[in-house]
């Protein structure tokens, strides 16, 4: 993250899966919409409330943004980590517009009111083989999975 740069968590629902699209360049790019709605206690009514809902557009590149189309959907509760960016263009009547998007570095499911299950790649896919150091081919010899990690 470069200095300047506006950092912000977000914790809400995708309001729609996500939408994956590749540039001309082949890089893949995610774009979802997360929904974040406060709550507080009410003591006089002894209730929670809701607040008012604010809808955050983000994107998602490259090997993030295919997990995410590959792992999240509609409804699913996330917590997400980006910048705010701010968006500026001309429409065709001439008139300028501008927006705030969230350029998304990492991007989880919440396990605050539900379980999920990770299912991780292979070594080849998530960099070089052989610097899992959980992994046997990495360890001693005669390494098994229920051996103690490697620190």
């Amino acid at each position: 993250m470069s200095f300047g740069e506006t950092p912000i968590t977000l914790v809400g629902n995708l309001t729609d899966d996500p939408e994956l699209k590749f540039t001309d360049g082949g890089a893949a790019l995610a774009k979802f919409t997360i929904a974040v709605t406060p709550r507080t206690f009410d003591r006089t009514s002894n209730a929670w409330k809701d607040g008012t809902t604010a809808f955050y557009r983000c994107a998602a590149w490259r090997t993030l943004a295919e997990h995410v189309a590959d792992s999240l959907k509609k409804g699913s509760r996330v917590v997400a980590n980006g910048r705010m960016r701010q968006h500026d263009w001309t429409t065709d009547q001439n008139e300028k517009r501008s927006m705030l998007a969230v350029e998304i570095d990492d991007i989880g499911a919440s396990v605050r009111f539900t379980t999920v299950t990770i299912n991780a790649k292979p070594a080849s896919q998530n960099g070089p083989a052989g610097n899992d150091p959980w992994t046997a081919a990495n360890g001693s010899a005669g390494a098994s999975a229920d051996t103690e990690p490697p620190f």
